[in-house]
């Protein structure tokens, strides 16, 4: 069966709040484990295994580049779920984070990661931080991640949480995302995980020329994410998944965006 197939189906319930459904960087982000004196056991990782078996998982189904994958092999995605939700976090599902939202399922974060092609030299910014596992996937590869949440325990929670776990090069504020971050911009690559009516101009204003952006938007029902590049001025889209993410709020409703 094609692979493409597939993945269009199992992106469409991605995004919903976990009410919707019926049914790992160690501590720097330099991918280090923290440094011992000599003789110091270190203690195995339980869920390296898991996290490994995930990683093959979605590299057979084609899911991005060996870089993207290495960082996920090597991000511990059981920090940022509920304690009750650790077992299930090398699964690939999103799994609930709490105010009605969820982490992502591991091969949206590879294949939207995959086509933003963040490189070491670009500042990202990120709208909708969630519970940061996609701002931790981004860090090793990327010079700075700006990212902004507009649910405040959301993003005050992982601002402690990619704290405590050494990401020293994100940066996470509580806010509005449709205005973007205007005070660090442009950006060079800008990813959304959630879905206004269409790109707002905000955003592509902040990208800087020659960047890309990766947002789904659309109606719900009929969603698209989409790959944007900006030349000239000028953007160029092209639809490469059905998908279906939670609305964009804030400003976005405000406007009747949806």
């Amino acid at each position: 069966m094609d692979k493409r197939v597939n993945l269009r189906r199992s992106a469409i319930a991605v995004f919903l709040p976990f009410g919707f459904f019926l049914a790992a960087l160690p501590a720097s982000c330099r991918n280090e484990r923290p440094h011992a004196p000599a003789g110091t056991p270190v203690a195995a990782d339980p869920y390296e295994a898991a996290r490994r078996a995930m990683v093959d998982g979605l590299r057979a189904e084609g899911m991005g580049d060996e870089r993207v994958l290495e960082v996920m092999a090597r991000t511990p995605r059981h920090e940022f779920v509920p304690g009750t939700y650790k077992p299930l976090a090398y699964q690939d599902t999103p799994l609930p984070i709490g105010e009605d939202q969820t982490i992502s399922a591991p091969h949206m974060v590879a294949f939207m990661t995959w086509k933003l092609d963040p490189q070491p030299t670009d500042v990202v910014l990120e709208i909708g931080t969630g519970s940061g596992y996609q701002a931790a996937v981004l860090s090793p590869l990327v010079k700075h991640v700006y990212t902004i949440e507009i649910i405040e325990a959301l993003g005050k929670s992982a601002e402690e949480r990619l704290k405590r776990l050494g990401y020293q090069n994100v940066t996470v504020r509580v806010g509005d995302g449709y205005r973007g971050w205007p005070e660090h911009a442009p950006f060079d690559k800008i990813i959304v995980t959630c879905a206004p009516a269409k790109p707002p101009q905000p955003l592509i204003d902040q990208l800087k020329e020659g960047g890309t952006m990766v947002v789904p938007y659309g109606e719900m029902g009929a969603q698209e994410l989409y790959v944007l590049t900006k030349h000239r001025g000028k953007v160029e889209q092209t639809a490469v998944l059905a998908v279906r993410f939670v609305p964009m709020t804030g400003e976005a409703e405000k406007r009747g965006a949806h």
